[in-house]
């Protein structure tokens, strides 16, 4: 049972990630990784936008019995999404580009898909 829900839960993800990647296209993002990976996580998607460098964490649910899926990004998973960035820029050799951390919060319903995007979400928070 446990792994059944665990499945699911992928699957929801993994089709959350790919309608954000629509949704940001269509606003005007340029999707330069999905599911970028290295030894200590994953991001969702890294795209850029004006000018900017945008590390987004994509959040999908059913329904908000458990809240809102971008209540589900606190102060942990900022960390770990500003140790990503600082991963990614030197994987990528990027240098100082003007970054931000986007999330975009999408609640699957049966009426349709509720999509909200959070511009500059949260800050950089150091690690230590």
């Amino acid at each position: 049972m446990n792994e059944l829900k665990d499945r699911r839960k992928i699957v929801t993800g993994k089709s959350g990630e790919g309608i954000a990647a629509g949704f940001l296209t269509q606003s005007g993002y340029q999707i330069l990784d999905v599911n970028y990976r290295c030894p200590i996580g994953e991001i969702d998607i890294v795209a850029r936008e004006k000018g900017e460098l945008v590390f987004v964490e994509v959040k999908t649910r059913k329904s908000s019995a458990l809240g809102y899926p971008e209540q589900a990004v606190g102060t942990a998973k900022q960390k770990k999404m500003s140790q990503l960035a600082l991963w990614y820029l030197r994987d990528k050799k990027v240098g100082d580009a003007p970054v931000r951390f986007d999330v975009v919060a999408i609640l699957m319903l049966p009426s349709g898909n509720d999509i909200r995007l959070i511009r500059n979400a949260f800050d950089f928070i150091p690690f230590g």
